[in-house]
């Protein structure tokens, strides 16, 4: 084992403490203090430096047998994307101490990391915090679903997020023509025109989705990358054009509601998806295993290039975590939302 000297032998940690009756809160959770045991040959013990805060992280709690990861039950530890520093490695193992890496033991100072689940950082991003961008499923859809031709229309339900914030710059780095996005708050619309590549923005809440969308996009939309579900995906139907290409990749209605926490029920005319000529396709990243890879590259080129923003926010200290998820379900911060413990 090649280790650093004094490992840490105790860690913190962000624990369910209870099951919610509606959307989490910070009451729910709990930082508490565990043991950290010495690593183990086939581990690697990373100091976290910054990890994801993810509004789809509310499905897993209390989940069914369903669900993509497994479900959080009181008592578990939250966990996610995360980037850190190698303390110890298995001897024999490509990895050093100093090294980062990317895995998904977030939520905690120090975690011990199976070494084939530790994928190291390498210099194509310029942050490492960038690892942590969403913009691989925005990017994955848009190449390996819909495509992005020459003059399209796009349109991206919840802009403002961390998948909507890079989603619209990259369907405009694709040759775009268009790209309208939808939002609830009209700083975030602002925003999402002035700096993030849309054109125009629809605003929830603003009267009907619907109307807005064709005022937007009067002669109809080509591309819907839709992170919602519900009501938007209801209105992109009806502003769809002939042969228009949906991907979902998201499902934040019903993810983030009171009563229905996962999916998204909602009524869509069928009969317009066949005269329409609408395909209609769920997007996961474990279908598409070369998109990873593809998509660093291009989004560290578009970085250093400054083709492209990475908005994001940094929360300092695991025991603001808690709350930094409630503010991400509210909706109160534009881009990626990150822990640094």
């Amino acid at each position: 084992m090649a280790a650093a000297p004094s490992l840490p032998r105790s860690t913190r940690q962000v624990l369910l403490t209870a099951l919610p009756t509606g959307l989490p809160t910070r009451e729910d959770f709990g930082v508490v203090e565990t043991p950290l045991p010495a690593p183990g040959p086939d581990q690697v013990l990373v100091r976290n430096r910054a990890f994801l805060v993810f509004a789809s992280l509310c499905s897993l709690i209390g989940g069914g047998d369903d669900m993509p990861l497994p479900a959080l039950k009181p008592g578990d530890a939250l966990f996610g994307p995360a980037v850190g520093e190698v303390l110890a490695a298995p001897a024999g193992s490509a990895l050093r101490p100093g090294d980062l890496v990317r895995h998904m033991y977030g939520w905690r100072e120090h975690a011990l990391v199976p070494s084939d689940a530790c994928t190291p950082l390498g210099d194509a991003l310029p942050d490492p915090a960038a690892h942590l961008a969403q913009g691989s499923a925005a990017y994955g859809a848009l190449t390996r679903l819909t495509g992005v031709r020459p003059g399209d229309t796009v349109f991206v339900t919840s802009a403002a997020g961390g998948v909507g914030s890079l989603a619209g710059q990259i369907a405009r780095l694709l040759g775009a023509g268009r790209v309208i996005g939808s939002t609830g708050s009209p700083a975030k619309a602002q925003l999402l025109v002035s700096e993030l590549g849309y054109d125009a923005v629809v605003l929830r809440g603003a009267g009907s989705l619907a109307a807005q969308l064709a005022a937007a996009a009067p002669d109809g939309i080509d591309v819907l990358l839709d992170n919602v579900a519900g009501e938007q995906l209801a209105a992109a139907i009806g502003a769809a054009r002939q042969g228009a290409r949906f991907a979902l990749i998201g499902t934040l209605s019903g993810q983030l509601a009171e009563d229905r926490p996962g999916g998204a029920p909602v009524e869509v005319d069928a009969f317009q998806i066949i005269l329409r000529g609408i395909t209609l396709r769920g997007y996961a990243g474990s279908d598409h295993p070369d998109v990873a890879e593809e998509w660093t590259a291009r989004f560290g080129e578009w970085l250093r290039s400054g083709a492209i923003r990475f908005p994001h926010t940094a929360v300092a200290g695991l025991d603001n975590a808690p709350q930094a998820l409630q503010d991400v379900i509210a909706g109160k911060h534009v881009g990626t939302v990150v822990v640094e413990p």
